[in-house]
């Protein structure tokens, strides 16, 4: 069974990057794929970003797209979330999720993720 564990959140100013990382030990990290996902205060766990276990496809919820980039290093069993021009409305818990797929499956929906992290904060201050 894999553990994942989410690093690199934080506070920042809007307008200001972040990069967080998820780092797996129990497994190995090309067995999944992988996606990010978000909660805040009062509200649902959201869609971030995901990536398919080449790394091959991505996706990207529409209010990130274009501002944050998912990747993954199977080598180094991590994947990430560079994050630029953080808003406000950014501000969350940041949690990774891994699932077994297909070499280019992507999920955006959370049922579908076996394995999730603690998660991690991002504060975006205005």
């Amino acid at each position: 069974q894999v553990q994942l564990v989410e690093s690199g959140g934080g506070l920042v100013q809007a307008g200001g990057s972040l990069r967080l990382s998820c780092a797996a030990s129990g497994g190995t990290l090309s067995s999944y794929a992988m996606g990010w996902f978000r909660q805040a205060p009062g509200k649902e766990r959201e869609f971030v970003a995901a990536i398919s276990r080449s790394g091959g496809r991505t996706g990207y919820a529409d209010s990130v797209n274009g501002r944050f980039t998912i990747s993954r290093d199977n080598a180094k069993n991590s994947v990430s979330l560079q994050m630029n021009t953080l808003e406000p409305e950014d501000t969350a818990v940041y949690y990774c999720a891994a699932r077994e797929a297909s070499w280019i499956t992507i999920s955006v929906d959370g049922y579908r993720y076996d394995y999730w992290g603690q998660g991690t904060q991002v504060t975006v201050s205005s």
